[in-house]
């Protein structure tokens, strides 16, 4: 009989670790490593962007005995030191991924931070001033990422589970709660087209503090599910992790 391996698949966003951190987290990722075989954070790991702050949750996550992936959040780059961040935190155990892939038994998960842009008919046009359109450009850059680390999966790796990690929202749907006028900033529809085309079982990401746990992409079968650490407290998650089997 083919039993069909299950895989427990935790995910957060949005932790924002600061330098005086120490010990709070430890008990956090021991719960984690007890009821999944796998944690995903989503973005801003840091709260100010600084290389000591990562130096503080490495030392928290040595309580987490599964392995970890994680995309960079805009935190995480608003010093400019999100190079230092990544080599902070990558070990044997911890994953930084930014247009990467990775398998982690039989599921493939493919991690970039995304970017803004808007979403469906108000999705940004590659129009106007240098500086809209260099905007534009990163948004289509990012997706880009997206799709070449997810074609990995399905070529090099050939894995039919597929899961995407991102900061920033691909759909609509999940930034809701959030001001209106700020959507274009919170993610971008254009992360939303690899995701289909790969036919990724489902994306988790962050960034939208007051928006809503889950949604779907439209026209698909692709969940996604913002779990930002602040949704999931408003959700009533006493200890903030999703969990999903796949």
């Amino acid at each position: 009989m083919d039993e069909r391996k299950v895989t427990r698949i935790a995910a957060v966003g949005d932790i924002h670790v600061k330098e005086n951190d120490q010990g709070k987290w430890v008990d956090y990722f021991r719960e984690v490593s007890g009821k999944a075989d796998v944690l995903l954070i989503c973005g801003d790991l840091t709260d100010t962007g600084d290389e000591d702050e990562a130096r503080v949750l490495a030392a928290e996550l040595r309580a987490c005995t599964i392995p970890v992936i994680c995309v960079l959040g805009n935190h995480d780059h608003e010093k400019g030191r999100h190079k230092l961040i990544r080599q902070a935190l990558q070990n044997h155990n911890v994953h930084i991924l930014d247009g990467e892939s990775i398998v982690i038994g039989d599921v493939g998960f493919a991690g970039v931070k995304g970017f803004g842009g808007g979403f469906d008919r108000y999705l940004l046009t590659m129009f106007g001033e240098d500086a809209n359109k260099a905007y534009v450009q990163e948004a289509v850059d990012e997706a880009l990422h997206l799709e070449r680390a997810l074609n990995k999966l399905h070529g090099e790796f050939a894995v039919d589970k597929k899961i995407a990690i991102l900061h920033y929202s691909p759909i609509k749907a999940t930034v809701v709660g959030e001001p209106e006028e700020i959507f274009p900033f919170l993610g971008s529809s254009r992360l939303a087209e690899p995701l289909i085309r790969n036919n990724v079982i489902a994306a988790f990401h962050g960034h939208a503090h007051a928006g809503t746990l889950q949604g779907m992409i439209p026209n698909s079968n692709v969940k996604v599910f913002n779990v930002a650490k602040q949704v999931l407290t408003k959700a009533g998650y006493e200890c903030p992790y999703y969990l999903l089997e796949v």
